[in-house]
């Protein structure tokens, strides 16, 4: 069932993310709208409107949100794998998404604060790659770059 659930809802949400999709509802739209005079603009003529889309948005949601879950987590799986193979790299950050809001804020205002060095240092000319202390807060989790171990 929930392979079917994922096939179906990629499928879905592949044929909904294109033009002719768009145009085809537009097209629906402009319909009702003109046969609006046909119907004497009654509250039944909106009532079909409002119920169609609003019962397509409800299960849009759903259907785009597990596809979008299934990308994101194929993402993450690809850059993890990124981390973990490129030397020097920091495999702490493996799973950065499991932690709680300040602890991401924490670590993203360190790794703001190294970009602002790294700039200063290519403006002086140096070198920019080099891979500096990071500490996670609330882990107590300290490493340091390649450049520590020697």
């Amino acid at each position: 069932m929930r392979a079917f659930f994922s096939r179906f809802a990629k499928t879905i949400a592949d044929v909904t993310g294109r033009p002719l999709s768009f145009v085809l509802a537009f097209v629906v739209v402009v319909a009702w709208a003109i046969t609006g005079p046909i119907f004497d603009f009654s509250d039944t003529w909106q009532l079909v409107i409002n119920t169609g889309t609003t019962i397509i948005t409800f299960l849009m949601v759903f259907l785009i949100q597990n596809a979008q879950n299934r990308d994101t987590y194929a993402l993450q799986i690809k850059l993890d794998e990124l981390i973990r193979v490129t030397e020097g790299a920091h495999t702490a950050l493996l799973d950065l998404e499991e932690l709680d809001e300040a602890q991401l804020c924490a670590i993203r205002q360190r790794y703001e604060e190294i970009a602002a060095q790294s700039r200063q240092a290519m403006h002086r000319g140096d070198n920019d790659t080099d891979v500096p202390h990071i500490e996670f807060p609330g882990e107590g989790a300290i490493f340091d770059g390649p450049e520590s171990a020697k």
